[in-house]
């Protein structure tokens, strides 16, 4: 191990060394457009002003000609844009162009004489469609700034989950893409981070530190491996080229939320400096499992400074450094709430990425990108281990990424390609302890109604006699580790290494109207088992001019990495986790890696200038299938494998750009996500396994999230925005029918809102008996008697429809330099008590959150 991380902190210091020469001036998948204005004589046209602008988005960016006639514009996120050029005396002047490469692109503008233009039409039918085979959404300044959602520590997840179609909702942050249980990644800049990234599990980069994001929901490009059902491909911002500008701001609201950011960019033709610094102390953190906020305090705070600089024409780098924090208490429901539970949680993260390029020609490009990340996770137990229950647990881990990913880039003509390595390190040490604090959790007996019985004097169901009989769900693993009979703590401890290495090559090819992408992968993997596997990618697109219409198809080989969040524990478990096995069993074997195809076809059609409409239908199938077995309701996961999966769905994106200071975004997804047993890895199950084919509770009939915006007053920047989500239920497998219902506690059953006639459930009364013909549950949907099929017609939870609002001002007193912004956000307008989810495997309970209000105001200058 020591020799993997000397080989690696080598390849991170060449790169390093390079920045204490020269720092950087684009990134990752970031692009430059370069040109000159002239004049019909081939004259230099200094003062023109050049905007590139995308409507669907809202991205614009501009620059002034210098004296020479040239301009430049830099750190582009990858798009289409109209451009356009103004100047007095001149006609304006506008066409399309595609940035899709690092590589440069350079235009020479002829601007005609005649009747001086200050405005140029942007937009028409060909601005609202792109020619390219893969699905893929962008996010641009207006939904970052201006979408009203919670005030959270996991803000991008936010985003995405209400501007990419096909992504089903999920607790703290996490979201389901396409049918996946978080299986993304975040190419931040050019670094891939594809670790978990919920404020359950890590620390993420504040949303005000973001210029743009472009979702990749289809088929990846070849570039991309390891965890790609999603790939979100984020350019920060940058101080290169700019004027020192910035804000600084506060805000407060329901739960003590109380929040407070730092903004600054400044920089010069070739250097860059932009700093974003951000803190939030909160009552309601995590999600819970009440309606009510039981326990749970939290606060977070980030840094994050991007450095760029270009000493030469050719050669340039940029610097990436990320620092978070963030401590947070686990929400209790009533009952541990009731004997004084009290588990906390911090998670530190930080994360160093240098990024070299060099230009050789003017259509190739050198990209090398090196980083260094960390995230140490703490959980800690209550004082009293019997204060918690139904287990007192703690964890401490670390898992860190060192890495170097380095393509080539070349465009001309016809081609765009791209050829890398991308290799990475993953050092794993975990320590785990675990003990059952509740006698009636894991009994041995049962009564003659089939209740545990609490004698902790019956360890065993050879002792259960008489009137009591052996329990079915008695899980024979956790026995020893049962401290309420005499057990003791499970300990584990244990360090690993995860060397991963890639190599890729891909093209897209222009010919005529349609767009060829074509490219392979080559994956190694080696950590606690090897394997290699080869993933030629292919798509292909068609853009009927006439009709405005692009039909798109493509297919992916892909090469899936077990989660690494806990990886050794649940690898040393075997099939059915700790609870069913002795620990140490032979029975125990490591997750292996999966394999998928990935087939994707879709249209896309503008309708005039004023919508257009992205749809996708997509099927995945997969060998070793991942989720995570979640402990209880806490944030403690383990990751888990099945046989096989199979998924398909649609994905609908409806956009209708800015007219008059109206647009509107509709994303849509219906996924059928179907598992197959066996099951390997895991510690203790909320629910118990199914046989057989089941679907998953990332299975989903329909969900649509649509955002509307609205500017108005200029001078002041008014802005108001509404989100209306709809989730038709995640599968909820604990509710198979109302006789599971009658078995539950009082908590559980006034969570899912049981009733039998006109008598609901409460934390006092219980429904034990029910012989009313009208009984159910209000926020889970069971399958009407005898007809529950964990295939066909598993339990759900209820439907749900949330509405959020936000109403701002930019700038209230309308001045030039200084403005002060205010705003006012309310998430939850009908203070809806709905499930995400209820006593998942995969997730656990938690509910929405309940209407809040947060008022902010902020300088910016």
């Amino acid at each position: 191990m020591r020799r993997h991380i000397q080989i690696f902190q080598l390849l991170f210091a060449m790169v390093l060394g390079f920045a204490a020469a020269a720092h950087a001036q684009q990134v990752g998948g970031a692009g430059t457009i370069e040109g000159t204005v002239t004049d019909p004589s081939g004259a230099v046209i200094a003062g023109a002003t050049v905007v590139v602008h995308n409507p669907i988005t809202g991205f614009t960016r501009s620059a002034q000609t210098d004296a020479s006639g040239n301009f430049t514009l830099q750190n582009l996120p990858p798009n289409g844009y109209h451009l356009s050029v103004t100047q007095n005396g001149f006609q304006g002047l506008s066409q399309d162009v595609d940035v899709r490469s690092s590589v440069p692109i350079t235009l020479r503008l002829t601007l005609q004489i005649g009747e001086a233009s200050t405005t140029v039409n942007v937009t028409d039918t060909a601005d609202l469609i792109e020619n390219q085979p893969t699905a893929h959404t962008d996010i641009g300044d207006r939904t970052l700034q201006q979408m009203p959602l919670q005030t959270t520590a996991s803000g991008l997840s936010d985003l995405i989950m209400h501007a990419a179609p096909g992504v089903a909702a999920d607790s703290n942050g996490f979201f389901h893409p396409q049918g996946d249980h978080a299986q993304a990644q975040l190419a931040i800049d050019g670094e891939p981070i594809t670790d978990q990234q919920s404020r359950a599990y890590s620390n993420q980069v504040s949303p005000q530190a973001v210029q743009s994001m472009e979702v990749i929901t289809g088929v990846p490009p070849a570039e991309f491996g390891d965890k790609d059902s999603m790939v979100v491909r984020m350019t920060t911002k940058s101080g290169l080229g700019q004027r020192p500008n910035g804000s600084i701001g506060t805000s407060y609201g329901s739960f003590g939320t109380g929040t407070a950011e730092f903004n600054f960019g400044a920089g010069g033709q070739r250097w860059g400096e932009f700093v974003s610094a951000t803190g939030l102390r909160t009552g309601r953190y995590l999600d819970s499992p009440e309606f009510a906020t039981l326990h749970d305090i939290g606060n977070n705070g980030t840094f994050f400074n991007r450095l760029d600089f270009q000493p030469t024409q050719n050669d340039t780098l940029h610097l990436d450094l990320f620092v978070a924090r963030s401590w947070f208490q686990i929400p209790n429901t009533y009952d541990q709430a009731a004997v004084g539970q009290d588990q906390r949680q911090k998670v530190v993260s930080f994360n160093i990425a240098p990024g070299l390029t060099h230009l050789f020609s003017a259509t190739t490009l050198l990209t090398v990108n090196a980083y260094m990340r960390r995230d140490h996770v703490n959980y800690y137990p209550s004082g009293n281990p019997f204060s918690d229950l139904p287990a007192t647990m703690s964890q401490s881990r670390q898992l860190t990424n060192w890495g170097v990913r380095s393509d080539l880039s070349y465009s001309k003509g016809r081609n765009n390609a791209k050829f890398g390595v991308d290799l990475k390190f993953t050092p794993l040490s975990e320590t785990f302890a675990l003990g059952i604090t509740d006698p009636v959790f894991n009994a041995p007996c049962v009564d003659a109604n089939g209740n545990p019985v609490s004698d902790t004097s019956l360890t065993s169901p050879a002792q259960c006699a008489g009137a009591l009989s052996a329990n079915s769900a008695f899980q024979p693993g956790l026995a020893p580790f049962d401290l309420s009979r005499g057990g003791s703590l499970f300990h584990f401890h244990d360090t690993g290494e995860i060397k991963q290495e890639a190599a890729y090559a891909q093209d897209s090819l222009t010919l005529g109207n349609a767009t060829l992408l074509f490219g392979t992968r080559f994956d190694h993997y080696d950590g606690l088992v090897q394997a290699s596997a080869l993933e030629p990618r292919v798509g292909a697109s068609y853009e009927v001019k006439r009709t405005a219409t692009v039909l798109k198809a493509s297919y992916g080989r892909e090469f899936e990495t077990p989660y690494n969040e806990n990886l050794l524990l649940s690898s040393a478990t075997g099939a059915g986790g700790l609870a069913t096995n002795v620990f140490g069993a032979a029975a125990a074997a490591p997750l292996e890696p999966g394999r998928r195809n990935h087939f994707s076809t879709g249209i896309e059609q503008a309708f005039g200038k004023w919508v257009a409409v992205d749809a996708e239908y997509w099927w995945k199938f997969t060998r070793n299938a991942y989720d995570f077995d979640t402990l209880f309701n806490t944030p403690i996961a383990f990751p888990i494998s099945w046989a096989k999966s199979k998924l398909d769905g649609l994905a609908v994106r409806v956009s209708i750009p800015d007219h008059h200071g109206f647009s509107l975004n509709t994303v849509m997804g219906h996924t059928r996500a179907r598992y197959f047993n066996p099951e390997v890895g895991g510690i203790i199950f909320n629910a118990a396994l199914p046989t057989g084919a089941f679907r998953i509770d990332h299975d989903q009939a329909f969900q649509q999230n649509t955002t509307v915006f609205y500017n108005f007053l200029k001078k002041f920047g008014g802005f108001t925005s509404f989100t209306w989500d709809y989730e038709s239920g995640l599968v909820a497998s604990a509710v198979p029918d109302f006789a599971t219902v009658l078995t539950m506690d009082a908590d559980q059953q006034q969570q899912i809102g049981a009733f039998c006639g006109n008598v609901f459930a409460t934390l006092t009364s219980p429904i034990t008996s029910c012989n009313s013909p009208a009984f159910g549950a209000t926020r889970v949907n069971i399958p009407a008697h005898g007809t529950e099929n964990d295939d066909k017609n598993p339990p759900r939870i209820a439907p749900r429809h949330l509405f959020n609002a936000g109403l701002g001002f930019n700038n209230v007193f309308g001045t030039d330099r200084y403005k002060t912004a205010v705003r006012v956000t309310v998430t939850n307008l009908a203070n809806t008590a709905a499930l995400y989810n209820f006593e998942s495997t995969f997730s656990g309970t938690h509910f929405v959150t309940p209407r809040s209000v947060q008022a902010e105001v902020a300088l910016t200058f």
